[in-house]
């Protein structure tokens, strides 16, 4: 039977970071590359959503 107190070991890659995280920073680099060639294609809709997201914020918080 194990105790619980063994440590448990976490595979990692050559430069230090380990599996499941490197695997989270592949995908948010590649969600942030997605986004900016849309940007790029349809700035006017990236506009109209940042746009509408402040202002919904803007009224729900209401720093004031």
């Amino acid at each position: 039977m194990a105790s619980s107190t063994e440590e448990q070991i976490v595979p990692e890659l050559g430069n230090g970071i380990p599996e499941p995280l490197e695997a989270c920073l592949q995908t948010t680099k590649s969600a942030l590359e997605h986004f900016r060639e849309y940007q790029r294609e349809r700035p006017e809709i990236v506009a109209l959503w940042c746009f509408g997201i402040g202002f919904v914020l803007g009224w729900k918080l209401k720093p004031w």
